[in-house]
């Protein structure tokens, strides 16, 4: 069997070029149907089925001769409970790179995915709405990363006086993000006060992200004001506080509890790990971080991810862009039995619907 081309802009980990060389087409041919099989039953397959079905003409003995061949390279094992075989991580890394072809997802499905997000909804809405759409459409784990409010570039800032010594400072980012905060200040300011504070920062911290801002105005504050009246010196006082970098939420997670059906990650031990690592967030955070950068897919397959609780997981990844610019980065993590041709371009397909959502926000 010829090996099915994969779209050269996927990036993987490992290229494991030289385990498919040392391969025969026979070989290449039962390692792809045991895995194809293994993929839609879950159950280890036995040389004797391939034999009735690869349509090979071969004796049941060199299938075997074959299989223990493919088992001794670490591209298949044979669980202790069964006679049947089952692909490693090494195998489905080979099969994903190199024995199927992964389609680029199609536009009715990139406009259906993009008929279920939020019309006109805020960025935060199309996130969070982005991640469930992953677990229901792939019954896995969905994962999103919202980006990081003190790496985006400060649009416009604006001040409104809720009550005497109550001031909301109105921050939106150049992504259409919309952040209230409110400040209490030592006594109220007028109108015009608030306006020509509102003036001058726009004027020198427009296109700056948050920490950048605020530490620019740390430093004029600390030089007398720069110069800046009473009145504004105060405004510009209390907006230095509310500038100030908050924690937020980098990862939204939805449909960790769907990873239950999944017979291989079932055991209570393992569930209990994954569930640790997504309330931590930090592995699963740099894993995610690292693909911000990817120009399109980023698979990881059982321990190439580095990361213990991910062990026995695949990780599919990709950017989402707004006005062109990577912002983001969205994806799911299932077992690694997965319909790898049927969930990578439900990804990428959720990635671009996103970006044309963003656009539109």
């Amino acid at each position: 069997m010829t090996p099915a081309r994969r779209a050269p802009s996927v990036w993987w980990p490992t290229h494991p070029t030289n385990a498919l060389h040392a391969l025969d087409a026979r070989a290449r041919k039962l390692l792809h149907d045991l895995i194809a099989r293994y993929i839609e039953a879950g159950e280890p397959v036995a040389s004797a089925k391939l034999a009735r079905e690869c349509g090979l003409d071969l004796s049941p003995a060199t299938i075997r001769n074959i299989l223990a061949d493919l088992e001794a390279g670490g591209l298949i094992r044979s669980p202790h409970t069964s006679a049947g075989r089952v692909p490693t991580p090494r195998g489905y890394r080979l099969f994903v790179d190199s024995l199927i072809e992964v389609e680029e997802p199609s536009k009715p499905l990139v406009d259906s995915i993009q008929d279920r997000l939020p019309a006109d909804g805020a960025p935060d809405q199309v996130l969070r709405s982005a991640s469930r759409l992953l677990s229901e459409l792939t019954g896995c784990a969905g994962i999103v990363s919202v980006p990081r409010r003190e790496r985006l570039p400060l649009h416009h800032i604006d001040f409104v006086q809720l009550a005497p010594r109550r001031l909301l400072v109105i921050l939106v980012f150049e992504d259409g993000q919309v952040q209230n905060r409110l400040v209490q200040t030592s006594h109220p300011f007028d109108a015009h006060q608030l306006e020509v504070a509102a003036r001058l920062l726009n004027e020198q911290c427009a296109g700056q992200c948050l920490s950048a801002v605020q530490a620019q105005l740390t430093r004029e504050l600390a030089n007398a004001g720069a110069a800046l009246d009473t009145a504004t010196g105060a405004v510009v006082e209390a907006a230095e506080s509310a500038l100030r970098v908050q924690p937020e939420e980098p990862l939204l997670i939805s449909g960790e509890r769907r990873l239950a059906a999944h017979a291989e990650l079932a055991d209570v031990q393992r569930l209990r790990g994954l569930f640790e690592a997504f309330e931590r967030q930090r592995d699963l955070l740099e894993l995610v971080e690292n693909a911000v950068r990817a120009d399109d897919v980023r698979l990881y397959i059982g321990e190439e991810s580095g990361f213990e609780p991910f062990a026995s997981c695949a990780l599919i990844t990709a950017p989402y862009r707004r006005d062109g610019r990577p912002v983001g980065v969205l994806g799911v993590i299932g077992p690694t039995r997965l319909d790898y041709q049927r969930v990578i371009p439900v990804v990428r397909a959720t990635a671009q619907a996103v970006g044309a959502a963003l656009n539109l926000a």
